[in-house]
């Protein structure tokens, strides 16, 4: 259970380290509308997925006119790079990648108000695109585009088209599933082990129950079992006895009997001797020959109850008993006779019980 405890924390530890540096990497596309008013006062616009929001970049919309910086078009420095701006207009910074950090470009736009900043890649790399870092500028939604776009829409502001460009947020992309996978597995994870850990302590509460079910059952029998052993006939070996016959023995020591030892009769008619039988009865509850109950033969086992009807017959329990060449049926509970009660108790001495009835007559 310790070592199982060592693992379990070993791999929340790599789980924790590896979520946050998979989360990195996840980068989220824009979608980017770019409206052209053309001369004859009609509107052309295009869409498409095509930017990628910067690292540090608030993932929100963004709207306003397109408006390039004066002279660099990389708008890095300081001052009114892009002129004279009115505050009530909502425009979009439109730069070149180049010359300074993204976060110099952001900011610089961001002074002067701009409600967002499309940064435009180098050229010869076509509509390409990176995912900008730019941990000094994170309140400005800034955005990345490719090369032959942004300098399509620098072209047409130059040339005088009011440009108006809505940036909204599009998809997360990249190894983002690996990062969804991480939590999920994570969750898979705690899932199983929370069932284990239940179904662990379901068992052990249930073997612990049945096992103390167990110890009660057992201890009720071994006090049913003396009771019963209290009424077994017990009787001490005299001299001329025929179980002092060196061919007599005790089928649980297997040792012969002698004169002046105590020994059991079951309610089989098996004789064994009373040190033998006494502690096998306790824990076994049945003739060693011949599997007889004690206790159901003596009626003294209380969860046992016959319910027999007037109409129908009584249950007779039977076994079968070898004596001397052949094989005879012993009923248990069966009514008896006068003369049966007389001769009840039978030995598996036959010799024994021959000298007896000879003796009688």
């Amino acid at each position: 259970m310790f070592y199982y405890k060592q693992s379990l924390l070993l791999i929340l530890l790599c789980l924790s380290g590896l979520v946050p540096r998979s989360a990195a990497f996840v980068f989220w596309t824009a979608l980017v509308e770019t409206h052209y008013s053309l001369s004859n006062n009609d509107t052309m616009a295009k869409y498409c997925e095509c930017g990628i929001y910067g690292r540090s970049s608030p993932l929100e919309k963004a709207s306003g006119l397109v408006v390039l910086p004066k002279g660099d078009p990389t708008g890095c420095g300081s001052g009114a790079i892009y002129g004279q701006i009115s505050n009530s207009t909502d425009w979009i910074a439109l730069v070149k990648r180049g010359n300074c950090t993204f976060s110099e470009k952001i900011n610089a736009a961001h002074r002067q108000g701009a409600a967002g900043v499309v940064v435009y890649n180098v050229d010869g790399s076509g509509n390409g695109t990176t995912h900008m870092s730019h941990s000094d500028a994170k309140e400005t939604v800034a955005i990345m585009i490719g090369n032959i776009q942004g300098t399509e829409i620098a072209r047409s502001v130059k040339n005088g088209t009011v440009v108006r460009m809505f940036i909204n947020v599009g998809s997360p992309h990249g190894p983002w599933m690996d990062t969804y996978w991480l939590y999920f597995l994570s969750l898979a994870f705690f899932i199983v082990t929370a069932a284990s850990i239940a179904y662990f302590v379901f068992i052990s509460a249930n073997r612990l129950y049945s096992l103390g079910r167990h110890r009660r059952a057992e201890k009720r029998l071994k006090s049913e079992a003396k009771k019963a052993i209290g009424r077994l006939e017990v009787r001490t070996l005299k001299r001329g006895d025929e179980l002092t016959d060196p061919d007599s023995m005790c089928a649980i020591c297997i040792e012969s009997y002698k004169v002046g030892e105590v020994v059991t009769v079951l309610t089989c008619d098996h004789i064994f001797h009373k040190t033998c039988i006494e502690p096998w009865l306790l824990e076994r509850r049945t003739c060693p020959m011949c599997k007889c109950d004690i206790l159901k033969a003596l009626g003294v086992e209380e969860d046992v109850k016959v319910d027999v009807s007037p109409s129908s017959p009584p249950e007779v329990t039977v076994i079968t008993v070898a004596g001397a060449d052949t094989l005879y049926d012993v009923p248990l509970n069966a009514p008896m006779s006068p003369e049966a009660e007389q001769q009840q108790h039978h030995y598996d001495n036959r010799a024994f019980e021959e000298d007896s009835e000879a003796a009688r007559g």
